[in-house]
């Protein structure tokens, strides 16, 4: 009798090692930096080294700046930093008047155009102190845009198994000056401004 049990203990500890040799284990999570294809890049900043793009309204996905996300297993985590535009003059700050407030809307679409998620960043200018950063000029050139960075809103979502790629398109953007205010909802006008764009994902395992 004890022969047997013992033979029968053997016969489930092989069986069990079989099972765990044919069942490889999961990938580990990565976190990386991914590229966006920006129809309209604003730059590089001075001071984060970040590479800056501009977003522009639209309802079509593939105007939009795109996230081209690798095959993934389960739901991957898409994360940037979401900032407005700022239109910065220094003689608009010496004479007291270079305030402005600004609400800029964005959505991040599926290419199919389902919507993933909506983002707002909301800003005040008053000083060169307020903006995130200054963009160099260019290749070249020498000083930093007019355009800057301003405002930095954390934006994250999940990505469904099985999507590829992601758009981030401009809605709205809502601008409150001293003499003045104006929507701009227009597509190919810029809405907002997205940089430090990262993914947590595992990888789907390589078919062979």
């Amino acid at each position: 009798m004890q022969w047997l049990m013992m033979l029968v203990v053997s016969a489930l500890v092989v069986g069990a090692d079989a099972q765990t040799r044919r069942r490889p284990a999961s990938p580990a999570f990565k976190t990386e930096a991914v590229a966006l294809v920006c129809p309209s890049p604003l730059g590089q900043g001075v001071a984060t080294q970040r590479i800056f793009c501009s977003i522009q309204a639209d309802s079509e996905p593939s105007a939009g700046a795109i996230v081209r996300l690798p095959p993934h297993r389960g739901p991957a985590t898409l994360s940037f930093d979401l900032h407005n535009r700022h239109m910065y003059s220094a003689e608009l700050v010496e004479r007291g008047r270079g305030y402005t407030r600004a609400t800029a809307t964005i959505g991040v679409l599926a290419m199919d155009k389902t919507l993933l998620t909506r983002a707002v960043v909301q800003t005040e200018f008053r000083a060169a102190v307020d903006l995130f950063d200054r963009v160099a000029a260019g290749a070249g050139m020498a000083g930093v845009k007019a355009v800057a960075p301003i405002g930095s809103e954390p934006v994250t979502l999940e990505v469904a198994e099985g999507v590829n790629a992601v758009s981030i398109l401009g809605e709205k953007l809502v601008i409150v000056g001293v003499d003045n205010s104006e929507t701009i909802t227009s597509a190919g006008r810029p809405i907002a401004v997205v940089s430090n764009v990262r993914l947590r994902y595992r990888p789907a395992p390589t078919r062979r």
